[in-house]
């Protein structure tokens, strides 16, 4: 028996979260709590509805007009592979659709259900890195980043597309240091097409508040123009594709 999935919320165009025109579901339920979250209200394992895979897909195939070559749906979170039992039919359809998979995550999750729908049916990861070291890592996220790694390199080992993200918080993850560590780590993988690049903003601030949360990092500026071009330039030596989203 299929169980549903529990989703926060669906964005029916989408651009900014994998390629092309993309209808994007965002997953309810996250182990990370990112200091700069801009959708804290995905955390919760309590919150969002509950959607039946049948209407997803139906809701995917009514816009495949809009796709073109390089669109498709993209699951997104809080953290999709949480659900990842859950959306091994949904994948499952959407392929059978001939409609382009992608998933966005922390890489926290790498269970057997997980890797079926990685190794079959995910035609694109993007990999949210949240920082190299491990102590800072925590930091941020309030957990290690050994699953991340782990999670990378499994992807790296199968072969196929990934997308690698990172987001450069003044102070906090825009360490030179660090950055030019991540380029290290992952300048030999082979999966890696691009590495977006994806400056601090503060656009989620007021989400904290309602849910009676105190935001830690109301104190830390936006990227300056310099940081941005400073960090890419420092990626830019390890990957051909870096791009500021």
């Amino acid at each position: 028996m299929q169980q549903d999935l529990r989703v926060h919320s669906i964005e029916s165009f989408g651009t900014h979260d994998g390629p092309g025109i993309r209808m994007v579901i965002f997953l309810q339920g996250c182990k990370f709590k990112c200091l700069y979250c801009h959708n804290p209200d995905t955390i919760p394992f309590d919150g969002g509805l509950f959607y039946k895979m049948e209407h997803l897909l139906r809701r995917a195939v009514s816009m495949k007009s809009y796709y073109g070559q390089e669109g498709g749906v993209t699951v997104s979170g809080g953290e999709p592979l949480i659900q990842s039992k859950q959306l091994l039919p949904l994948f499952k359809a959407l392929k059978k659709e001939g409609i382009h998979t992608n998933v966005d995550t922390n890489g926290r999750v790498l269970n057997s259900n997980t890797k079926i729908l990685l190794d079959e049916y995910a035609d694109l990861v993007m990999l949210d890195i949240k920082h190299m070291n491990d102590e800072w890592h925590r930091k941020l996220t309030g957990v290690t980043n050994a699953n991340t790694l782990k999670f990378a390199e499994y992807r790296e080992q199968s072969g196929k597309p990934m997308w690698l993200r990172y987001v450069l918080v003044p102070g906090w993850s825009d360490q030179e240091e660090y950055l030019h560590e991540l380029g290290q780590h992952f300048k030999d993988y082979k999966t890696i097409e691009k590495v977006e690049l994806l400056p601090y903003h503060k656009l989620g601030v007021h989400k904290w508040k309602e849910l009676g949360w105190e935001y830690k990092l109301a104190d830390v500026p936006e990227n300056t123009e310099e940081q941005i071009k400073k960090a890419r330039n420092i990626l830019s030596l390890y990957f051909d594709n870096v791009k500021v989203n």
